[in-house]
């Protein structure tokens, strides 16, 4: 193991402490009036999303400070522990269902989301078994067939939730750690081009995945149904300008726009804040994926670059779904903004893993 560097990459935390205060400012200013008419308080939701940021920060403190190497023992019982807890959900009674989806484990307020530690499990795995068996991934049906089966356990119990945007989250994630393992080019165009038919059969076969992909290719024509989300969407981005209207004077958030303070808040983010406010939070993102990549490439030995690809492409592809969602490039799916949305399991993992990053970047060459 290479000598520390003990000094880790504030540019990263920077980004991140940015986008983080950035969220929260806009949580509570698109939650208020929901919050006040459930609650009869506008803080409720902005109390528990300083909860959840206070346990994020003290997760990215701690995951900075233990080295990554000291995870090892720890990866195979948290990928089996992510898999019961993603089979408890499906369980009636057991997991908990919210607009149609069951992905939820907890009680009350006090909730989790197992999907969410999936990411991380597979990440974790994945970045150990590529290192470890580089030799083997030359050989499709001996090296990478069996390592695709193991993490299609995950696939296949998050995408039965169902959760299509987090499955592909996860499952991107999972091709872009196999590219950079070594993984023949050949063999990465085969399995995308099996991979795209699935894709295509998974959302032809529910049929709230094909309205969706109708109302995504003409919204208009659906204005009260499915394309009711993406309209009110891109009226917010709309009104808000160059400057936008101003932090708290958002329309779409008084109950027009569904979901405006989770899956939705970058569109209350472009009312408020404007264009200037929308680009600043992209180049933000921008940011934690120059340096997440370049800790990557940096780090000392397979493992380490495997595991800091996989948290930045994580939270790359997250963040692009969710903003192509919201500025109707792409289909509707349930997905939060990372650091941005209001959520408690998302942000405190995400916060985890951005730590990961920066105790890697403190072994960085």
């Amino acid at each position: 193991m290479k000598k520390e560097r003990r000094r880790i990459d504030y540019l990263l935390v920077a980004a991140v402490t940015a986008l983080l205060a950035i969220g929260t400012v806009v949580v509570f200013s698109a939650s208020a009036q929901a919050s006040f008419q459930q609650f009869g308080t506008p803080y409720y939701f902005l109390e528990h999303q300083l909860v959840w940021s206070v346990i994020g920060i003290i997760a990215l403190v701690v995951a900075t400070r233990i080295d990554y190497w000291r995870y090892n023992k720890l990866i195979f019982p948290v990928f089996v522990l992510s898999i019961l807890l993603l089979i408890a959900v499906l369980i009636p009674h057991v997991g908990i269902t919210i607009n149609g989806a069951r992905r939820w484990l907890g009680v009350g307020s006090l909730q989790i989301q197992p999907s969410e530690l999936g990411k991380l499990a597979v990440i974790f795995l994945f970045a150990r078994l590529f290192s470890l068996h580089r030799d083997r991934l030359n050989d499709l049906w001996k090296g990478v067939i069996p390592h695709i089966l193991l993490a299609s356990v995950i696939f296949v119990l998050v995408l039965a939730e169902p959760d299509l945007g987090t499955t592909v989250v996860i499952a991107g994630t999972f091709f872009v750690m196999m590219f950079v393992s070594g993984v023949k080019k050949r063999h990465l165009f085969e399995l995308g081009g099996t991979a795209i038919p699935i894709l295509a059969a998974v959302i032809f076969a529910a049929p709230y995945r094909r309205q969706r992909i109708f109302a995504f290719l003409n919204p208009w024509k659906h204005p009260l149904g499915n394309g009711f989300h993406t309209i009110q969407a891109l009226l917010a981005l709309g009104s808000g300008g160059l400057l936008g209207v101003g932090l708290g004077y958002s329309r779409q958030a008084l109950g027009y726009l569904p979901e405006a303070f989770t899956d939705f808040i970058f569109a209350i983010l472009g009312e408020e804040l404007g264009l200037l406010g929308t680009v600043s939070v992209v180049l933000l993102f921008m940011i934690v994926a120059w340096r997440g990549y370049r800790i990557a490439m940096r780090a000392p030995d397979m493992y380490s670059s495997l595991l800091a690809t996989g948290l930045t492409t994580m939270i790359v592809i997250q963040a692009v779904i969710n903003i192509g969602v919201v500025t109707a490039t792409l289909p509707v799916t349930g997905i939060t903004l990372p650091f941005i949305s209001y959520g408690g399991s998302s942000l405190v993992l995400s916060m985890a893993g951005v730590g990961v990053l920066l105790n890697i970047s403190k072994h960085a060459t």
